[in-house]
């Protein structure tokens, strides 16, 4: 009985963990344009209004094609507001989020997802 709920737990924290995958938790939103073993680049898009989520990026590159405004609610509740130019470019760690666009454009970005651990400091 233990090994079943040992098995079930370990079920649920895989499903947990591969479900804030933001493919998988918002791929109306999120596109794979290019993947190996290093990154994962994404195109991502939304309208005025819309939200994600709760997902996780591990450390990335945003690159934003257009202006746009949203909000980054972590998940201690700490709301984050960003607004980008078209050709602004962030460098961000590992984040688990939930993001909502409270501009009045698009939100259209290209991210690149690094595979790998940074260096330690």
């Amino acid at each position: 009985m233990v090994k079943v709920v040992l098995l079930a737990g370990l079920l649920l924290a895989a499903t947990a963990v591969r479900a804030q995958d933001p493919i998988a938790t918002d791929g109306d939103k999120y596109k794979v344009i290019f993947e190996n073993d290093r990154v994962r680049v994404l195109k991502y898009r939304d309208q005025p209004g819309e939200r994600t989520q709760q997902h996780r990026h591990p450390a990335f590159v945003l690159y934003a094609l257009g202006p746009f405004k949203r909000t980054l609610t972590l998940p201690d509740g700490t709301v984050l507001t960003r607004e980008f130019k078209a050709g602004d470019v962030l460098w961000s760690d590992a984040q688990t989020h939930i993001g909502s666009n409270i501009g009045d454009t698009p939100t259209d970005v290209i991210m690149v997802e690094l595979k790998e651990e940074p260096p330690k400091k």
